[in-house]
């Protein structure tokens, strides 16, 4: 048996998976996000332990047998938050999370200095764990001046399972220190961050092994043996596992909190100029590039936050696709990466009149982030790849009606997977097969069986292009103002 952690920004998730890859169980526990001040997302990593102990006791409870045979764990967690520990492993403070945007200006200072472009091969966006470090060097002190070590969230999972400091190159690929064509850690940019090699866990290849469950864990959990702990990958690399999106060229679109175009890539190719992350993959030799949208469900769950309404009701009745409406939706939310890179920019809806209701501005907000998506793909194109097609992901993929939208308006098939669960959990419970038995990758992490293809609906496609130009003229009127 092998289990996957995926460690999300609304809760964390435990997958047991047996040796033909099929699931056998889940179990989950919700995370709390603190917004205390405008542009601000933090999380406390003492939660991150309570809840995978939660899962894990869960799993215990409902497949005792089947947990007590793992062999194999490993790891996906979201990307770049600032997780600071002092010399005994203690928190500092809590983890300032990949939506966080308060460090705008020093992402800006960073990404004036062309060795991160040369290096790291992105723009320093203020999501990424660099600024953070900086803005806390500025602003606490007496916090920067205790730091022994700077992990990423699923890294601080790590060291509560094995008591090792340890990342691996996806996530790495998202701290701005990664030299990312080489896979190692840059003394130059992290000197220029303030930091030093000391303050850095040691990387592994996400399909490598990282450390040993803990002892006194794997007997909680009735496990025997050297229990193995991948190094795993970032969230959207371990999806990419989870999908087989692993060969050259392979693509597909998540639509989770966030939202990502993500295409994988045999060699290194870095486009910073088109605001497109180029990062490292979860497997050796393997890269990957993507354009990220900051709120994709999200907005849906704005909304229905707003109305007191789940998300899924809101598109309830909503009926086939239609022609975008006179009213627009921009959704930066918490700010926008690909492509404009803009911490301040917020979101809005363009259009109200006194007709508009509330389906109007669900079928607005499908359609925004749709054409956040299209923004993404233009991105990719300046960076030299053109995906032929994508395979769709996420809990918004679950509305059919939100694919149909994308996949017209990228006018790309969209593949929907067969019935399964083939995310981030999924991805990482492959990481921690490949490293407890060694096997190929490329074998192992198969794409799933498609249940359909929805295909861009020509007749709407005049429409949803004139729709997309529309929206495209926004985001500089508003920077504007």
């Amino acid at each position: 048996m092998f289990l996957g952690l995926d460690l999300g920004t609304s809760s964390v998730k435990a997958l047991l998976m047996d040796d033909r890859q099929r699931i056998v169980a889940s179990a989950s526990a919700d995370m709390h996000v603190a917004r205390p001040h405008s542009g601000w997302s933090e999380q406390d990593p003492a939660e991150w332990i309570t809840g995978t102990s939660a899962a894990l006791d869960g799993l215990k409870a409902s497949h005792p047998k089947e947990l007590a045979a793992v062999k194999g764990i490993g790891l996906s967690g979201h990307q770049h938050g600032a997780t600071l520990i002092d010399k005994a492993d203690n928190v500092l403070r809590p983890c300032i999370l990949w939506n966080d945007t308060r460090s705008f200006k020093e992402a800006a200072e960073l990404d004036a200095n062309p060795a991160f472009h040369k290096i790291a091969g992105n723009i320093v966006f203020p999501g990424f764990t660099a600024p953070k470090l900086v803005w806390v060097k500025n602003h606490e002190p007496e916090v920067f001046g205790r730091v022994a070590k700077a992990l990423l969230p699923k890294d601080y999972l790590r060291l509560w399972l094995t008591g090792e400091h340890v990342s691996e190159m996806s996530d790495a690929s998202g701290t701005a220190w990664l030299d990312v064509g080489r896979r190692c850690w840059s003394d130059e940019l992290l000197a220029a961050s303030g930091m030093r090699d000391d303050q850095m866990p040691s990387l592994v290849e996400g399909s490598a092994v990282s450390g040993v469950l803990r002892a006194e864990l794997a007997a909680r959990y009735g496990m025997s043996g050297s229990v193995v702990v991948a190094g795993g990958a970032g969230d959207n690399a371990a999806s990419a596992m989870g999908m087989g999106t692993v060969r050259p060229d392979a693509a597909f679109v998540s639509l989770g909190t966030s939202g990502v175009l993500f295409v994988s890539n045999a060699a290194y190719a870095p486009n910073p100029a088109s605001a497109v992350h180029a990062f490292c993959h979860a497997i050796p030799d393997t890269w990957h590039q993507m354009g990220v949208i900051l709120s994709a469900t999200d907005a849906l769950n704005w909304q229905g936050n707003l109305l007191g309404r789940k998300p899924a009701e809101l598109t309830e009745g909503l009926g086939d696709l239609a022609a975008p409406s006179s009213v627009v939706f921009l959704p930066y939310l918490s700010g926008e990466r690909t492509p404009v890179n803009d911490a301040n920019i917020r979101g809005a809806f363009i259009g109200l009149e006194h007709v508009t209701g509330a389906q109007d501005m669900t079928r607005a907000i499908l359609n925004g982030v749709a054409f956040a998506f299209r923004d993404s793909l233009e991105a990719l194109k300046v960076a030299g790849t053109s995906p032929s097609r994508v395979t769709a992901v996420g809990g918004g993929a679950k509305s059919r009606l939100w694919l149909e939208a994308i996949a017209t308006v990228l006018n790309l098939p969209v593949d929907v997977p067969a019935d399964g669960d083939f995310g981030a959990a999924f991805g990482a419970a492959r990481l921690g097969l490949l490293a407890a038995t060694g096997a190929d990758p490329l074998v192992t992490c198969a794409p799933p069986n498609i249940a359909e293809t929805i295909d861009p609906n020509q007749a709407l496609r005049p429409a949803f292009e004139a729709g997309y130009q529309r929206y495209r003229k926004l985001y500089p009127a508003l920077k504007g103002i």
